[in-house]
């Protein structure tokens, strides 16, 4: 009979979000310990110690690895590469249940030069570039191990770290790499785990090599003292490292900061005054291709107009061509824009947040990284020298029954031809163990003869004096760090700073940040004449011309000159308008002088029909006059009242039915300001009485009856008061003799020196 089951008689009520939490907390710390996170032992994430494991197991051992690493038939090593796709089917065939991409990718990474400092992969075929293409297909490309990944894994197989089944329970795997390789620090990591992450940019090995000597001469030795030995990171594409040193070492310190990185660059000269400015490499991280695509973004996007163009002629060296707009561009001034703008300047973030001896992740700062580093490899140096005690009481126990066979050859082989158990019988008469009679009963005859007295006894005082020592070293701390200082002597000579593995790629050379360079520096500072008719038409034509050709330039039917004055092509240009908003212009957008120009306000966002009332270049110190019709006004700094956007500012507010009137630059030398109105009254008072704003109403500089403010104008008392006298003589006159019409501010002012212009106007 069928035993059924009803299904929903399993299904247990659980409050949902208790049963969520649970559940998410079991992934969260998978994914923390076992997928994101590297062990600060080796370094190493659970897929890239499966890998190098797999192709170690496929004997794909690098030409000339170290003899501990190859095994133990001379004639089984293979040095040859094998295919990529076979490595990939064994690693998530017997350890790593994962997408075969995922793997794939991860095996790619070990192998680029440019992603790891030293590679602990031997690629043959396509395995990517540095512009961001893929490698090619697993089934194309071809691996081995390299010797880093040798060194890594030193000592696998002499009991220097535990092994756990794998996921299947079919093989074994180790649960960390024992080797003397300082790969954390010597080839960094990242990771994004859950709610936490690992950012750890690569070293140079033999700094970090000399920074745990250090540690193991002085275990107490500061931190700085461990700063002045790693200098900071150093990059696989080079790049200049540009922080301040207490910035740095601050990072280190705590285990947490950021590191600015640049480009390295140098000037060429073309001659004839021409030059282009070359970069050599590019910061970690940062694909060649991606950076050329920002570079001329910036050139077809007109954000960089001192920036001519930019050409890549990289091999295989990174040469990147940039040529400025002109040879008066200063060249630091467009490499700080570049750094500002692009990806020739970025900033590596520094979290060394590992797992540690006990899989729990923390964030650790320099010392504490390397102090637990040589702790694990005291933990496999004493291992080690165990495993060997072991097999060398092994091998003396052996040795032992053999010296005693060949004392009492005649009698064994007597034994063995005449008893029918002779393992018991030796057993019983030398007093030999079950090991030692099993293994003369199992010598074949022509190795008697090898059986000297000598020979065995020379082998046997080897491995008491081995014994001895390893005896020593296990019990010793001070001989423990003895032989690892020498062994790290011996790794460090293979990653020395002068050989061409090791040598240091990327500089520390401390640099401000990139300051922000005004629009006027990245334009070519040209003099042009700027005109702007009464519609409103405005232009630029090349050169200083002389002011007197407005009146003869052409103009549409109905149009005529309002505004002449010279400039240069690096100026912002302030328009202010009747409603009181200023607007800005640059000097170099101004359409050509050969047509009739632009309307202006296809430039800035002029209201309805407001009345232009002026226009003028700003610049860096000016000032500026500003009236309204009802009498009321201030002094204002030009800097104050430039406009960011099309819509300009509102400078002036005005009251009622009042309009901007007057809109004239102070020079540096006036001291009084002089006003007249409509009434045709003059009065003159001292410029300290008006105050300078950014923006308001002002204060009141005449009083009227009726009508309101025609003119102002501010100038140099001992230089008298100055109008034109009207008509095309071209003549002034000036008035010095002013007494009359020094009044306070708000006064209503006298009638004007005789001859002063009828229109009300000083000029």
């Amino acid at each position: 009979m069928t035993d059924f089951r009803d299904p929903f008689d399993s299904i247990k009520n659980h409050p949902f979000d208790t049963a969520l939490s649970e559940r998410y907390l079991v992934y969260a710390l998978s994914t923390i310990t076992a997928r994101s996170l590297p062990d600060l032992r080796d370094g190493l994430k659970p897929v890239h110690r499966r890998l190098l494991w797999a192709m170690r197991l496929l004997r794909l051992e690098p030409s000339g690895a170290a003899p501990d690493v190859l095994v133990a038939n001379p004639a089984r090593n293979n040095t040859s590469y094998k295919k990529c796709a076979r490595v990939v089917g064994d690693v998530i065939g017997k350890y790593h249940p994962h997408g075969d991409a995922s793997v794939y990718d991860a095996m790619v990474r070990l192998a680029q030069d440019f992603s790891l400092r030293t590679p602990l992969v031997d690629g043959q075929g396509n395995f990517g570039n540095i512009d961001g293409d893929n490698a090619a297909a697993m089934r194309y490309t071809e691996a081995r191990l390299t010797q880093a990944a040798a060194d890594l894994m030193l000592g696998l197989d002499e009991g220097t770290v535990d092994f756990r089944p794998t996921y299947n329970g079919e093989e074994e795997e180790p649960e960390v790499f024992p080797g003397l390789f300082p790969n954390l620090l010597a080839n960094g990591a990242a990771g994004i785990a859950v709610g936490m992450a690992t950012s750890i940019p690569p070293h140079n090995v033999a700094e970090i090599i000399d920074a745990a000597t250090l540690l193991i001469e002085q275990p107490s030795a500061e931190h700085a003292q461990l700063m002045e030995i790693v200098r900071g990171p150093d990059m696989p594409t080079g790049g200049v490292l540009v922080d301040s040193a207490s910035t740095i070492s601050d990072a280190y310190e705590s285990g947490r900061g950021s590191l600015r990185v640049r480009a390295k660059w140098h000037q060429e000269d073309e001659g004839r005054g021409q030059w282009i400015a070359v970069i050599t490499e590019i910061p970690f991280q940062v694909q060649k291709s991606k950076l050329i695509e920002q570079i001329a973004a910036l050139i077809t996007d007109k954000k960089l107009p001192i920036l001519a163009d930019v050409r890549d002629e990289s091999d295989e060296e990174i040469r990147i061509v940039l040529e400025p707009r002109a040879r008066t561009v200063e060249v630091d001034v467009l490499m700080d824009s570049l750094f500002r703008l692009t990806d020739l300047e970025t900033r590596f973030s520094l979290n060394m947040n590992v797992l540690d001896a006990s899989n729990t992740p923390r964030v650790l700062g320099l010392k504490e990284v390397l102090t637990q580093w040589l702790a694990h490899q005291i933990d496999v140096l004493v291992r080690r020298a165990q495993h060997r005690l072991d097999k060398i009481a092994a091998r003396l126990e052996l040795l032992d029954g053999y010296i005693i066979a060949y004392l009492n050859l005649d009698r064994v082989i007597e034994i063995i031809r005449t008893e029918d158990e002779p393992k018991d019988v030796m057993m019983a008469e030398f007093g030999l163990t079950d090991r030692q009679a099993e293994a003369i009963l199992n010598m074949r005859l022509r190795s008697l003869r090898k059986l000297e007295e000598m020979e065995l006894r020379r082998e046997h005082a080897e491995l008491l004096e081995e014994r001895d020592d390893l005896e020593k070293l296990v019990a010793s701390k001070d001989r423990q760090k003895t032989r690892l200082k020498k062994d790290l002597a011996a790794l460090r000579k293979r990653y020395a700073p002068d050989s061409e593995l090791g040598k240091r790629r990327t500089a520390v050379e401390e640099a401000a940040i990139a300051r922000e360079i005004p629009l006027e520096a990245m334009i070519e500072r040209e003099p042009i004449t700027v005109l702007l008719s009464q519609r409103g038409w405005i232009r630029a034509m090349k050169g200083h011309v002389d002011l007197s050709a407005s009146e003869t330039a052409k103009y549409k039917e109905g149009d005529g000159p309002l505004f002449a004055f010279h400039a240069q092509t690096t100026d912002k240009l302030l328009l202010a308008c009747a409603n009181g908003r200023f607007y800005t212009l640059g000097a170099d957008k101004l359409p050509g002088g050969r047509g009739f120009g632009e309307p202006v306000r296809l430039m800035v966002d002029l209201d309805g029909d407001t009345e232009i009332v002026a226009l003028l270049p700003a610049t860096p110190d000016g000032k500026m006059l500003l009236a309204a019709s009802d009498g009321r006004g201030f002094v204002a700094a030009m800097g104050d009242v430039i406009a960011e956007t099309r819509k300009g500012k509102q400078v002036v507010n005005l009251k009622g039915k009042a309009k901007l009137a007057v809109v004239h630059a102070i020079a540096a030398s006036a001291d009084s300001i002089a006003v007249i109105g409509e009434n045709r009254k003059l009065l003159i008072f001292p410029l300290a009485e008006l105050p300078q704003m950014a923006r308001g109403q002002g204060v009141t500089l005449q009083r009227y009856r009726d009508g309101g403010l025609s003119d102002a104008i501010a100038f140099r008392m001992e230089e008298g008061l100055s109008w034109a006298m009207g008509g095309d003589s071209g003549r002034t006159r000036t008035e010095t003799d002013l007494a009359l019409w020094r009044v306070a501010r708000g006064a209503a002012g006298r009638m004007p020196p005789v001859g002063f212009p009828r229109n009300n106007r000083f000029g």
